[in-house]
């Protein structure tokens, strides 16, 4: 098992990283954001915006924080991979998401049916 260091504050981690622009992008998200029409400014100008919604201390390589965001009147989510030993952020994913996955707050998933 590795030990993870966890942000003390994930939010204020997040943000601090992406104005500074420390900040990597995954191959999966090099590829999934052409397609979903969400271009890298956008997650940038968002950051002000930025709301934790989800966490998941324990994922796979780092610890990982569901971010929402808006720009331009634009609403996305996006998944931040914590590097707090390397001192920036990767972005994993990033999408629209879905009313008929989530409640009309885009906060909260819906239940199953």
């Amino acid at each position: 098992m590795v030990d993870r260091k966890l942000p003390a504050d994930p939010l204020g981690f997040i943000r601090d990283c992406v104005r500074n622009r420390r900040v990597l992008w995954t191959y999966h998200v090099n590829m999934r954001l052409r397609g979903r029409f969400i271009p890298r400014e956008a997650i940038f100008d968002a950051v002000e915006s930025y709301e934790i919604i989800e966490a998941y201390p324990e994922d796979k390589y780092l610890p990982s924080y569901l971010v929402l965001g808006r720009s331009a009147g634009e609403v996305f989510h996006v998944l931040f991979g914590a590097d707090v030993e390397g001192n920036n952020v990767r972005v994993v994913t990033a999408y629209r998401p879905s009313e008929s996955e989530w409640e009309d707050d885009l906060k909260r998933r819906r239940a199953l049916r």
